[in-house]
């Protein structure tokens, strides 16, 4: 998101913001909220969240901060806002919920939190009426679209498995960067196999090259060598074809389990080279 775009999206939900404040002098049942202390609107907020009301909890909770800005209440409001933003589906608006959480409060115990929501919220794009579209109806996987929300995903949970190793967050974000890092990989195969596709053998080659490179023991891997294999075929480079060949049935045996990013072990092949989604 540009810049400008973040700014028009700020100033909107301060807008927003501002018409929840002065609706929210009365509850769904009538009541009048002038008078009431934190404890209240921090109660009916946990209520509405657990009756899946996430509108009428984020209202309670902005409202909360807007009356009672200090204090533990209000800081907990604030992760609650990023919560059911990400329960209704709008990714946006949690990512900026938590981002603002982590400017305010860059030692809080629970920011660690912050950033769990803020990976949630970009993980999943089959959420909301776009994804569920490209889903169901043009048969689309995340591994075939545009990869920044993945890679936004990937950068907040790496960033709280760095940061926060004892976290009760950090063993599912590890499983979540794995899914995404594989996810990724294999939109790199995607773009491949659209380059072979149009008869583009040597931008397919370099595709396949990237993702062996930059995704290894991933199983995107055995799919970059079969793509080489053909390309090579269809260039005529037959000596190149037969050494990604041999390279193929060698690394890929039946019974081979498939490896992963969490294993570190697994890398000390390549220990010297730096890559993006490396944490340990």
């Amino acid at each position: 998101m540009s810049i400008i775009s973040r700014s028009l999206a700020l100033f909107l939900v301060f807008q927003l913001s501002g018409c929840a404040f002065g609706w929210l002098k009365t509850t769904k049942k009538g009541d009048n909220t002038e008078g009431w202390t934190v404890t209240q609107f921090y109660e009916q907020g946990k209520q509405d969240m657990e009756d899946g009301d996430w509108k009428s909890a984020i209202s309670f909770f902005i409202a909360l901060e807007a009356r009672y800005p200090y204090g533990r209440y209000a800081q907990q409001a604030q992760l609650y806002v990023a919560y059911a933003h990400y329960k209704e589906d709008d990714q946006e608006a949690a990512i900026m919920a938590a981002d603002r959480f982590i400017r305010l409060h860059p030692n809080h115990p629970s920011v660690d939190y912050a950033y769990y929501i803020k990976g949630l919220s970009s993980f999943n794009d089959e959420k909301g009426i776009a994804g569920y579209v490209m889903k169901h109806y043009i048969d689309q996987n995340m591994s075939e679209r545009d990869p920044k929300a993945s890679n936004e995903s990937f950068q907040s949970f790496k960033e709280l498995v760095s940061r926060f190793p004892d976290s009760q967050y950090r063993s599912d974000s590890i499983k979540r960067m794995n899914f995404l890092f594989n996810t990724v990989a294999m939109g790199e195969i995607y773009v491949a196999r659209y380059y072979m596709s149009r008869g583009a053998y040597v931008a397919a080659i370099n595709r396949a090259q990237f993702t062996l490179n930059q995704f290894p023991q991933t199983p995107a891997t055995q799919h970059a060598l079969e793509i080489m294999v053909e390309a090579y075929d269809e260039l005529g480079m037959d000596d190149l074809r037969d050494d990604a060949k041999r390279v193929m049935q060698k690394s890929f045996s039946e019974n081979q389990e498939s490896l992963d990013i969490t294993n570190s072990d697994s890398m000390s092949w390549n220990s010297g080279k730096v890559y993006w989604w490396k944490f340990w």
